[in-house]
């Protein structure tokens, strides 16, 4: 199979048969993210395994080589001026690489497009299965991003606000298919519940599914490989962003 034809423009064609009775309104699912105070949902069993790997294989191929490094250290001075014991404050830190697929001029931009990548983010089941969870409507202009973790790399804690952004200040969601290289070894997302970081779930699952209910406090943990498999140890995912229909007053 070629890296062209094993994307597919739709969402539904990864499906397995439990994705596709959510995708119809029909599973578990459905409706879980309505009540304001869930804000993450985990699912494995969604996206059918050799599916997941043939596109995981494709984004190998065509779109690694394009991607730019993202690489936010901790500022030393978040130590070294400090006046005060106990009153450390942290900004986001992250290392990963990335393609930002909304910049057109891009080579990834061009690559992705000619894979099929743009249109499997932007496709109407993709929306239509977000809302099922979402449990309301979603509008259909959504953001695309690209993300590959290797060994170490990692998203520190951050709450994913903007209050900048009028339509999205008030909250919007996030959905993140991650397609795991068999060298990972684990990587886990971190998040708060009731004011701590006491909720881990694994992410680095072949076709796992994460949906987020934006903004919320969490990280993601430095990327493991399996013992002398550095270089095979790769976390790719797909993230698609929605802001909700109308003035998405309602977090």
């Amino acid at each position: 199979m070629s890296a062209a034809g094993a994307v597919p423009r739709e969402f539904e064609d990864l499906l397995t048969p439990a994705g596709r009775r959510l995708l119809d309104g029909s599973g578990d699912a459905c409706g879980a993210l309505a009540d304001p105070r869930r804000r993450f949902l985990a699912l494995d069993g969604m996206i059918a395994k050799g599916r997941a790997d043939a596109l995981r294989k494709a984004l190998e191929a065509r779109l690694l080589p394009l991607l730019s490094p993202m690489a936010t250290p901790i500022p030393p001075e978040t130590i070294w001026e400090m006046e005060r014991d106990y009153e450390e404050w942290l900004p986001k830190t992250v290392r990963v690489r990335t393609a930002y697929l909304e910049r057109k001029r891009s080579a990834a931009y061009r690559a992705a497009e000619a894979m099929g990548v743009i249109d499997l983010l932007r496709s109407e089941s993709l929306a239509v299965f977000a809302e099922r969870i979402a449990g309301r409507r979603l509008d259909r202009r959504n953001g695309q991003q690209a993300l590959c973790y290797g060994p170490g790399d990692y998203a520190g804690p951050h709450n994913d606000h903007h209050p900048e952004n009028k339509r999205a200040a008030q909250g919007y969601l996030d959905l993140h298919l991650s397609l795991s290289s068999p060298a990972v070894a684990h990587q886990y997302m971190v998040y708060a519940k009731g004011g701590h970081f006491t909720e881990m779930v694994p992410v680095h699952g072949l076709g796992t599914l994460t949906i987020y209910r934006l903004p919320f406090w969490h990280y993601t943990t430095p990327l493991q490989a399996k013992p002398g498999r550095d270089a095979a140890a790769r976390r790719w995912v797909l993230l698609s962003t929605y802001l909700y229909a109308g003035n998405g007053r309602s977090a």
